[in-house]
């Protein structure tokens, strides 16, 4: 067997390990292994260190292969969940005004969440949507559930699963009907949110397992925008939060927040700084930051500092890159010369 295919091998192996691992803690088949801070430091210098010997190597002319970069994203992505560390999160004034529009509600009031997103967004928009549906079910609110997108009441039902596993929903008992519904997924874009403002049974008539509007109690009672006294969009695209606050907010003075991927957020700070927004999560930080104030860890808080130590260690061999570029610069000259 060839060298070539034993390295590939081994980096098979490395992948498929890793994998299963990220796998395993995420989805809690090894939640109980984790690094003491101290074990969780030393990990952390053995990989600067081993960053530092990479590029000596590169400055003496011996180029690191791109699958050990491969490698070392991996292990950057993989690692943080077994650390015991924590990353320090500042809260930004946007999530801290979407937090407080919730606080300031009262129990029992009804809040709209539209799902506008798929799963190749979920690991950025899904923790927001955990964490928001926790938050209102332990705060008593009531949580009506729409999607623009078809996979968006799929989603948000992943989501209720996550939240209705917390102890303290569960000591509420909360009934789907009367303190949550699903209404499911309505094709139409805009025009569905333009004539939920006028009648929202007109475009959900049955819920997303199938049982009639009026017979859902948490429903009965609500004809359109006028009925909900706050509002959370969770979008990747279109459509998504423009369309809601050109329709839902500009015409019918709708409350809305919004949770946004990382590159649609800075698109949204306009309508924010306008008023339009009642608040907004950017991506997974913005996630983060919403469980830091909600004082309920969960999977924005972990995956930021996965996200973290791969951006730190993206940057290591951009440096590196570089220092082989400019190192090549200056021994060609020389060798022109001899």
């Amino acid at each position: 067997m060839s060298t070539r295919t034993w390295e590939l091998l081994v980096v098979a192996a490395v992948l498929i390990v890793s994998t299963i691992v990220y796998l395993g803690k995420v989805g809690g088949w090894i939640g109980g292994v984790s690094f003491s801070p101290a074990v969780s430091i030393i990990v952390i210098i053995l990989i600067f260190l081993s960053l530092v010997w990479i590029l000596v190597r590169t400055l003496r002319g011996s180029l690191v292969d791109r699958r050990i970069v491969f490698l070392f994203v991996g292990l950057a992505v993989v690692l943080p969940f077994f650390m015991s560390i924590t990353q320090k999160i500042k809260i930004s004034p946007e999530v801290q005004q979407l937090y407080d529009a919730l606080e300031a509600l009262p129990p029992g009031s009804k809040v709209l969440v539209s799902f506008d997103y798929d799963p190749p967004s979920a690991p950025e928009l899904q923790p927001m949507a955990e964490s928001f549906l926790r938050y209102c079910l332990r705060s008593d609110l009531k949580v009506i559930i729409i999607g623009l997108w078809p996979q968006g009441p799929q989603q948000a039902d992943l989501a209720l699963q996550i939240a209705l596993e917390d102890p303290e929903i569960q000591s509420k008992s909360p009934q789907y009907g009367v303190d949550y519904v699903n209404l499911g997924f309505q094709a139409g874009n805009e025009f569905v949110i333009q004539r939920m403002g006028a009648n929202i049974e007109s475009m959900f008539p049955r819920d997303y397992f199938g049982a009639a509007y009026r017979d859902l109690p948490l429903v009965r009672n609500v004809k359109n925008f006028s009925n909900i006294d706050y509002s959370f969009n969770l979008s990747a695209g279109y459509p998504g939060t423009q369309e809601w606050v050109q329709v839902a907010v500009d015409r019918y003075g709708l409350r809305l927040g919004g949770g946004n991927t990382a590159v649609q957020a800075p698109m949204m700070y306009p309508y924010l700084n306008a008023g339009q927004l009642v608040g907004l999560l950017g991506g997974m930080n913005g996630a983060a930051e919403f469980e830091l104030l909600t004082g309920v860890t969960g999977k924005g808080t972990k995956f930021m500092l996965s996200q973290s130590f791969a951006h730190m260690i993206v940057i290591a061999f951009v440096i590196i890159g570089n220092a082989a570029f400019f190192a090549s610069g200056r021994r060609k000259p020389l060798e022109q010369g001899k």
